[in-house]
Order: C-alpha cells, then sequence, then structure tokens
C-alpha cells in the first residue's frame, strides 16, 4: 500500500501521553518527521525517548498552546528543523464536566478548557497557517468530540468549546480551500485517553448517553471489573462496547494517510455498541 505519510513533518499537541503520544508513535513509525509538544517536559521526553530508540525521527518543544508566543515557537521549531510543517494535529485538550450547579467547583477548570480547548486551537492554526500557505498545501486535524454535538447536561462549557472547535475547522476549511486540508475528528467516550481526570463531577458523564444511563452504568462496571461480554469486547463484533485508545489513534493516522488531493472533512469514530446517543 502507499504511504503518504512518511516524510511528512507532523506537528502533535498534547503528545506526552495518551492518545497524542500514539499518535506520535504510529506516524513516526510510517516516516513521518514528528515535532511533539506538550506542557508535560517529563511525559514529552519520554515519548521522545521511545521514538528514537527505534531509530525514528522525533524533536520536543515544551509548549503551553494556550500562549501564543509558545505556539508560534513550536512552528518556527519544526520550520528550522524540517524545513516545513506538513501537518498539525491540535490535540491538546481537556474534559471538565461539570453540572451548571457546581459552578463554584468548576469555574477555574471550566476556564482552563476555554482556555486550552478553544485558544489552544486558534494559536496552533495561527501558528502554521502562513508556513502552509507558503508551501502551497498543508492539513490540520482538529480533535473535537461527539460532545459538541448539541447542548448535553452536564457538559454545558465542554460541550461549548469541542462546538468551537467544529466552527473553527468549517472556516479554515472554506478560507483556505486548495491550500489547507482540515479534517475534524470527534471522538465517542474512550476509556483510558486520560480525558476523565479533568471531569469535576463525575455524574455529568451520564448526560452524553440519555435514555441508555441504565445500560451504560451496568456496562461500565463490568467493563472495569472484565465482566464484559465476549461481543462486547471484540472490536469485529457489531456489539463491541468501549473503543480503545490505540484504535482512536489508528483512525488519525489514516486520515493523514491520504494523498494530498483527497480530504476527510470529518470522521466520527466510536464503537458500534456504545451507550452515547448523541
Amino acid at each position: 500500500m502507499t504511504n503518504h505519510i512518511a516524510d511528512k513533518v507532523i506537528v502533535i499537541t498534547g503528545a506526552g501521553s495518551g492518545f497524542g503520544r500514539l499518535v506520535a508513535e504510529m506516524t513516526a513509525a510510517a516516516g513521518a518527521k514528528v515535532v511533539g509538544a506538550d506542557i508535560n517536559e517529563d511525559g514529552l521526553k519520554a515519548m521522545a525517548e521511545a521514538i528514537r530508540a527505534k531509530g525514528q525521527i522525533v524533536e520536543c518543544v515544551v509548549t503551553d498552546i494556550t500562549d501564543r508566543g509558545q505556539t508560534d515557537r513550536l512552528a518556527q521549531h519544526a520550520i528550522d528543523k524540517f524545513g516545513a510543517i506538513d501537518v498539525l494535529v491540535n490535540n491538546a485538550g481537556i474534559m471538565p464536566l461539570a453540572y451548571f450547579a457546581d459552578h463554584k467547583e468548576a469555574s477555574r477548570a471550566w476556564s482552563r478548557a476555554i482556555d486550552v480547548n478553544i485558544k489552544g486551537v486558534v494559536n496552533g492554526i495561527s501558528a502554521v497557517y502562513d508556513q502552509m500557505i507558503k508551501q502551497g498545501r498543508g492539513h490540520v486535524v482538529n480533535i473535537s468530540s461527539i460532545y459538541g454535538n448539541a447542548g448535553i447536561e452536564g457538559s454545558g462549557v465542554y460541550s461549548a468549546t469541542k462546538a468551537a472547535v467544529t466552527s473553527l475547522s468549517d472556516s479554515l476549511r472554506i478560507e483556505a480551500k486548495g491550500k489547507i486540508k482540515v479534517t475534524t475528528v470527534k471522538p465517542t467516550g474512550v476509556p483510558g485517553t486520560n480525558l476523565a481526570s479533568a471531569v469535576v463531577n463525575e455524574a455529568a458523564i451520564l448526560g452524553l448517553v440519555g435514555n441508555r444511563r441504565e445500560h451504560y452504568l451496568a456496562s461500565g462496571q463490568k467493563f472495569a471489573t472484565g465482566e464484559l461480554s465476549t461481543a462486547e469486547t471484540d472490536p469485529d463484533n457489531v456489539q463491541y462496547w468501549a473503543i480503545t485508545p490505540t484504535e482512536l489513534a489508528k483512525n488519525v493516522v489514516y486520515v493523514i494517510d491520504q494523498p494530498w488531493g483527497i480530504s476527510i472533512s470529518d470522521i466520527t469514530v466510536r464503537a458500534s455498541g456504545d451507550d452515547y446517543v448523541y
């Protein structure tokens, strides 16, 4: 099969852990020149060491994406090292689910989510835009969420930030047609991505499952104890209940691994048997 990733310069935010690290490792393995960014210096170094140990190419830049100066520095580092930026994966994000009744406890986390999930994406796009236009081609992959599909109880602020990501993607696609490809990725719930660490009120997770609440809770308990049925844990079965971070990462790699003339503009990645109703 043709490899459309080899030799591409790919900048990935949130690359120091979880899903972002998986995308970094997979694209590096396919021959990309990866530039990983994260606010977590230790995680970023561990990611880079693991990739270099395999003889693959990676740079890492400690970056707070809420700071425009730091995202500009990240982009310039990629240009200085490799002479181009072919792909930006705006992956970094946080998920502070909470009800509006939780505003006192959630206020700081909500503000941080607005800074990371919206400003971070704007800063990333702004940092790479001129270089991609100058090159005559580029690809921006923005990680949104099915939470951004609607106003959902318990996720008002988070849903708003992810809806904003979709709007930013659509606007960029229109403005840069023929120069920059834009992909919006909307993951379902993915255990193991570390996003849940930012949740303020765990009950707020239930808003996304609607009338599937009882089944979700029962299945979630079985998932935690390893008691899901064989069908629910088999990705080749339509009852498959929860995708893994690796499966999500593979789909992001898939949208990157396309010829320049093909753009996968929107992709929702979910388990066919999950309980999420939006």
